[in-house]
C-alpha cells in the first residue's frame, strides 16, 4: 500500500527533548502541546516519504498500563493509536516494560501484511533492530528520526542508524515548535518563627540556684584566649605528612623536594610523536605546549554533530581518522600563528592532544586485542593523517612531504 506510518517511542522522544531543552531527561521539566506535536509529525512524515499517512502509533508506558490524562487526550486524536506498556520500579528508578516488544510486533505486522510502503521510526533503542531488518526484508523503506542531543551524547543505537534506509534529525528548532521547557519552581521561603518561640529563643538562659542561693558566675578572665588555644594545639599536634604530587617530584621543587630531599632529579617530559617518543629536557617546553585540546575547543552542539559525522560518514581508516580529528581541531583553534608554532615541532605532537587523538581513534575499532592498545602501525598512520591535515593548513606546509 502506498501509505506511510509513524511509530513513536514516547520515552525516547520526550526524554531526549527534555534533555535537550531542560538539561535532564525528566518529562516533568517540559510542557508538550500534544496536538501541535502530532500535526508536526504527520506533516514531516508525509513530506519526507511523499505518501499519505496511515496513522501514528504512540508507544508509551504507564503504571498498571492505565492511560494517563495525556494518553487519553492522544488516543482520541485523528489517526493516532496509543499502545501502552507497563511502568515499574526497578533498582530505585522507573523503567518501561513491554514497549519495545509492542513496537517490534506492530512493525512486523505492518510490513508482513504490506499495509504500508514506508515506516518512520522515532526511537533510539537497538532492541528494535530485528524488527527493522524484518520490515526491510518485506520491502518496506525504513526512516529513522533522531532527537538532537545538546549535551553531546549520542542518543541512538549505532546499529539502528546503520540499518536505516533514511535518517533525519529533529533539531532544536523543530522540537521547540511543540515542546517547551518548564521554568523551575522557585524554592519556598522559610516561614518566620512564631513570636512566642522567638521570645523563648532570645531570652537569657536561667542560672540554676545552688543550695545557698543563686550560683555566682565563674571568673573567665584567667582562661586563655582562643588564639592561644590554637597555638597550643599547633605545638602539640605533629605536622601532617605531605605527599608530593607527581608533578612536584618531576620538577624537584617546592614541597616535594622539601619533604623528600632524596627525591629523584627532574624528569624529562615525554612527547608522543609520529616516530615514537621524543624526550624534552625540563625548561625547554615547545611553543605548542599551551595549545588547547579539541575537547576544550568543542561546544556541546559541536560534540553532538561530531558524533553524527563519525557514525554516518567517517569510514575508520587510520589515516582518515587522524585527518578528521586534525580538521576539527584546527578549524576550532582558528589561530594560524599558534598552528604555525605547532608545525615547527613536527613530528612531535603535544602529549595531551596526542592522547586525545588516540582515544578518538579507539572509537573506530582500531584497538588491537593485545592489552587494548592501538597497533603500532595504525598509530603511525593516525599521526601521519593528523600531520597531513596540519600541513595542508599551514603556510608552506603543502609540499613538506609528511610521512605516512
Amino acid at each position: 500500500m502506498d501509505r506511510c506510518v509513524v511509530l513513536v517511542d514516547a520515552g525516547y522522544l520526550l526524554g531526549a527533548a527534555a534533555s535537550l531543552l531542560a538539561g535532564e531527561s525528566s518529562r516533568s521539566r517540559i510542557a508538550v502541546d500534544q496536538a501541535e506535536l502530532i500535526r508536526l509529525l504527520r506533516e514531516r512524515a508525509e513530506a519526507e516519504t511523499g505518501l499519505p499517512l496511515l496513522r501514528i502509533y504512540w508507544f508509551d508506558a504507564a503504571p498498571d498500563r492505565r492511560p494517563t490524562p495525556d494518553h487519553r487526550r492522544l488516543r482520541v486524536m485523528p489517526r493516532v493509536t496509543v499502545r501502552l506498556g507497563a511502568l515499574t520500579r526497578a533498582d530505585g528508578r522507573m523503567v518501561q516494560k513491554g514497549v519495545d516488544a509492542a513496537m517490534h510486533a506492530e512493525l512486523s505486522e505492518l510490513a508482513r501484511n504490506r499495509a504500508v510502503a514506508d515506516v518512520v521510526l522515532v526511537t533510539g533503542d537497538g532492541d528494535l533492530l530485528p524488527g527493522m531488518t524484518a520490515a526491510k526484508d518485506y520491502g518496506v523503506a525504513v526512516h529513522l528520526w533522531a532527537v538532537q542531543a545538546a549535551d553531546g551524547d549520542f542518543n541512538q543505537s549505532e546499529d539502528l542508524v546503520a540499518e536505516a534506509d533514511e535518517r533525519r534529525v529533529l533539531d532544536r528548532e523543530w522540537i521547540t515548535a511543540s515542546i517547551k521547557a518548564r521554568e523551575p519552581a522557585a524554592p519556598c521561603a522559610p516561614a518566620d518563627p512564631r513570636p512566642d518561640f522567638a521570645k523563648i529563643l532570645s531570652a537569657p538562659r536561667p542560672v540554676a540556684p545552688g543550695p545557698a542561693g543563686p550560683a555566682e558566675r565563674p571568673d573567665l578572665s584567667e582562661l586563655p584566649e582562643l588564639s592561644e588555644l590554637s597555638e597550643l594545639d599547633d605545638q602539640e599536634k605533629p605536622a601532617p605528612h605531605r605527599v608530593p604530587t607527581p608533578k612536584e617530584i618531576a620538577a624537584g621543587i617546592g614541597a616535594g623536594r622539601a619533604a623528600h630531599p632524596a627525591a629523584p632529579p627532574p624528569s624529562t617530559l615525554r612527547w608522543s610523536s609520529d616516530r615514537g617518543w621524543v624526550d624534552r629536557p625540563p625548561g625547554e617546553s615547545g611553543p605548542a605546549d599551551s595549545l588547547p585540546t579539541l575537547a576544550q575547543l568543542t561546544t556541546a552542539e559541536q560534540k553532538w554533530a561530531d558524533r553524527e559525522e563519525d557514525i554516518t560518514t567517517v569510514g575508520g581508516d587510520p589515516t582518515e581518522v587522524g585527518q578528521v580529528f586534525a580538521r576539527r581541531w584546527t578549524e576550532r583553534l582558528g589561530d594560524t600563528a599558534r598552528l604555525a608554532a605547532l608545525w615547527t615541532d613536527y613530528p612531535r605532537v603535544p602529549h595531551r592532544v596526542d592522547g586525545e587523538l588516540l582515544r578518538y581513534a579507539a572509537r573506530f575499532g582500531l584497538l588491537a586485542h593485545k592489552d587494548d592498545q592501538i597497533d603500532e602501525h595504525d598509530r603511525y598512520a593516525i599521526r601521519a593523517g593528523f600531520w597531513r591535515e596540519i600541513a595542508a593548513r599551514v603556510p608552506g606546509g603543502e609540499g613538506a612531504g609528511v610521512e605516512g
